[in-house]
């Protein structure tokens, strides 16, 4: 199936997994679509019992599809430049502190909680896998997507102060957890032996200062480029120039592409939009990323759906999944709290902080593409299977619930502004019956007052 086939029949897919999903099911849309691609992934299957016709071109259709380069390598660079383009720096910088710390030492952290816990409660159960891959998957899974994080905050009305720091955290989290992912990739492959401290030293400097520093000048020099011209046709060709270019150099200098495609977004969302934008061209910007990220999220999570089709499923490995979802909970709860404290007589919080990014730190593609790149002598099929399961669990559980969660603990959630200028539009509606009751009252006792005199 040529590369045509496959991009339309994705979406036509989404198209109509997406239609189903606003007219019926009345979803979050990322969460919609990926519950009817799940049911109609096991439709699928179900069907495949009876005859193989269906079955048979869904899996040639995903085995034509490398899930891990679709989305690291294609997709990822689009979706997070999109959504770091609508993030207020100022605010970002105002919780810069903890946002650093949830960032770098909070993944490292879970990725040694959540890959030792992994070890002894695999163990105790009888799942044979070593240390370093539990480590593999304590990597993978501690980083929050940021994809399905974006996608879910903007129907759970969270609170502003809560909603930058969960965003702020899963933007950069996912650079600095995929740098720590291929560091344990090159342990596991060549021994523990093989690499020195200095080694993973240079590799964490060369990918994350690296990659902030080049997104910083791609996007000082693209914000250069659209403050001076006003033609916004142009200016929106710029960002996309801009997203894959800095994500295609990055790749060639071996430098963290996330990074600096959230650095470059960042810029150009804060910078050139004060400085650089008319109002026309920032209203085609804003509508041009916008439909770009709806889009790319949809396709996102169909496969997310059909990747059902390749994952090995058996009563051993789903038990494995079950026994890492209140493992990964616990863990994140941990990592989040020590700063959550530490930070919170300097910074306001909001009641229920913990919770709230616990059950807000969602897994999505991200997890499941850094897992389908394991090899066989990495137990791949144990940990892609967990990882499918908890990244299911994260979305359609956590996702769905989360909105009440906030309600519950944070108190009275944001409301849009719409809503809030029809309520005041109520409340003056009421105020003027109220006074022109007031000015009736006297009136008719005048009335009576001139007929008794009569």
């Amino acid at each position: 199936m040529d590369i045509f086939g496959i991009i339309s029949i994705l979406i036509t897919i989404s198209a109509v997994f997406g239609y189903i999903n606003i007219r019926f099911l009345k979803l979050p849309g990322t969460i919609g679509v990926m519950v009817i691609s799940l049911i109609s992934t096991i439709g699928l299957i179900i069907l495949g019992n009876y005859t193989q016709c269906c079955l048979e071109q869904a899996e040639t259709l995903m085995q034509n599809i490398d899930f891990k380069e679709v989305l690291l390598d294609v997709m990822l660079s689009f979706l997070l430049f999109a959504g770091a383009l609508h993030t207020d720096l100022e605010q970002l910088k105002k919780q810069r502190f903890p946002i650093f710390v949830f960032a770098t030492i909070g993944i490292f952290a879970s990725t040694f909680l959540v890959g030792t816990l992994i070890f002894y409660a695999f163990g105790y159960f009888g799942f044979q896998i070593s240390y370093i891959n539990a480590l593999l998957f304590g990597a993978l899974i501690s980083p929050t997507d940021p994809i399905a994080v974006l996608g879910i905050l903007k129907k759970a009305n969270v609170p502003k102060k809560l909603e930058i720091k969960i965003i702020g955290e899963s933007l950069f989290n996912d650079g600095i957890g995929v740098v720590i992912f291929l560091t344990l990739f090159a342990i596991a492959q060549t021994g523990f032996d093989n690499v020195s401290g200095s080694d993973i030293a240079i590799l964490f400097g060369q990918e994350v200062v690296g990659g902030i520093a080049l997104g910083g000048l791609l996007g000082f020099l693209a914000y250069k480029m659209l403050k001076s011209i006003d033609h916004y046709e142009t200016e929106v060709m710029i960002t996309l120039a801009l997203v894959m270019g800095t994500y295609y150099l990055a790749s060639t200098l071996h430098l963290s592409g996330p990074l600096a495609v959230v650095v470059a977004g960042l810029f150009i969302g804060n910078r050139a939009r004060r400085y650089a934008f008319s109002d026309l061209t920032e209203r085609y910007v804003d509508k041009f990323w916008e439909l770009v990220d709806v889009l790319l999220n949809a396709i996102l999570f169909v496969l997310i759906g059909l990747e059902l089709l390749v994952v090995t499923f058996s009563q051993e490995f789903v038990t494995a999944g079950l026994i890492a979802i209140p493992i990964v909970l616990m863990s994140r709860l941990i990592t989040l709290g020590i700063p959550i404290g530490f930070f919170r007589k300097r910074l306001e919080f909001v009641r229920g902080t913990s919770l709230i990014m616990t059950w807000g730190g969602l897994r999505g593609g991200i997890s499941i593409a850094l897992a389908l790149t394991l090899t066989s002598a990495m137990d791949r099929d144990i940990i892609l299977t967990t990882t499918y399961i908890v990244v299911v669990f994260s979305i359609l559980i956590q996702g769905l619930t989360l909105g009440g969660l906030v309600k519950k603990l944070a108190g009275k959630p944001n409301k849009p502004i719409e809503e809030i200028a029809t309520e005041e539009n109520i409340v003056v509606e009421e105020d003027v019956e109220i006074q022109q009751d007031e000015v009736v009252e006297p009136t008719e006792t005048t009335d009576e007052n001139i007929k008794k005199e009569e």
